[in-house]
């Protein structure tokens, strides 16, 4: 298992020297001036421009700034933003915890109905409610999110009124010393109504960012059961009288498990994607908004530091699923 392990560590290093090429040369094709959007309206003259390009570090040669962006990584420095002078890693994590509460709620909303959905439908294969579920999972994979957001915000919001349009909870709460995690804080403070406040408005959001990952699951469960139903040992668990439930939850759903976990694992890069757009339809203050409003403000260092600092979060999230592979078929960590 160590040597398993160890072989999936220096996976990641080409990885993620690729990754920082990647971000740094995105942000360079990116068109505008970072130094004259810095300056807004005032406005610079040549000579105060060219001081400022100077200072920045943009009149180098391209491999000379990739160099030393390159060598503050290795270092732990991500640099500071252009715009707010804050150290990039400290504005990421101070909004992390929201798009984290917000993607972990979609994913656990996406898992609970998804796999359920996956498992019934391979069992009723053929079925009304294979054909209704799986229709749907087509349709919910194709739905664009940013009409999907806002067709729930105008049914819910604007004719319903049952949910808020946006933020993350009612004004009227505040937490001085809070987590960063809403419904902690909430729960923790312990004002009356902050609770109810945070997960009313965490419900829409939760769901148009579930939306694409629970029909990819749904779909790729009722896949993985079909393949596993049809092979010996279930029929041969079936011929020996043992119960229904038991030869699907131990022997086949056990086994099918595995794919969809690959899938589960490829989904967080899709959350992440999700969020930019449903944390902009929804102003939730999270990562993907702010790195919208990175990318508007040619702010490079945010951009290239939140770019990085996405790409880790996927990579360790792909890493766990693969070490959970070695848990769940031993014989994968021996290959």
């Amino acid at each position: 298992m160590i040597r398993f392990f160890i072989g999936k560590i220096l996976w990641l290093i080409p990885t993620l020297i690729g990754i920082t090429i990647v971000a740094f040369g995105f942000v360079r094709v990116l068109p505008g001036d970072p130094v004259l959007l810095m300056a807004g309206e005032r406005g610079l003259s040549p000579e105060r421009h060219a001081e400022l390009t100077h200072q920045l570090g943009f009149d180098r040669p391209i491999w000379v700034q990739y160099g030393e962006f390159l060598w503050r990584v290795l270092h732990g420095d991500l640099g500071e933003s252009l715009v707010t002078h804050k150290p990039i890693i400290h504005e990421f994590f101070t909004l992390f915890p929201a798009t984290l509460e917000l993607g972990l709620c979609a994913m656990i909303l996406a898992v609970a109905i998804g796999v359920p959905v996956g498992v019934l439908a391979a069992i009723k294969r053929g079925s009304w409610f294979d054909q209704v579920t799986m229709g749907s999972a087509l349709v919910g994979y194709s739905m664009p999110i940013f009409w999907w957001g806002l067709l729930l915000i105008i049914l819910f919001s604007g004719v319903l009124h049952w949910t808020p349009v946006s933020g993350r909870i009612s004004l009227m709460y505040y937490f001085p010393n809070g987590t960063g995690f809403m419904i902690w804080d909430a729960i923790a403070s312990g004002q009356k109504g902050a609770l109810s406040s945070a997960l009313s408005h965490l419900i829409l959001p939760s769901i148009v960012l579930a939306t694409i990952p629970l029909a990819v699951i749904a779909r790729q469960t009722r896949s993985a059961m079909l393949e596993v139903l049809g092979e010996d040992y279930v029929r041969t668990a079936r011929a020996k009288g043992m119960p229904p439930r038991r030869v699907i939850g131990i022997h086949a759903l056990r086994n099918a498990m595995i794919p969809v976990i690959t899938t589960i694992g490829l989904q967080v890069g899709m959350l992440m994607a999700g969020a930019i757009l449903t944390e902009t339809i929804f102003s939730w203050p999270g990562i993907g908004k702010w790195m919208v409003d990175s990318i508007s403000r040619r702010d490079y260092p945010a951009v290239q530091g939140g770019l990085l600092l996405i790409a880790v979060i996927v990579m360790v999230v792909n890493l766990i699923v693969d070490l959970l592979y070695g848990l769940i078929n031993p014989r994968i960590r021996h290959r």
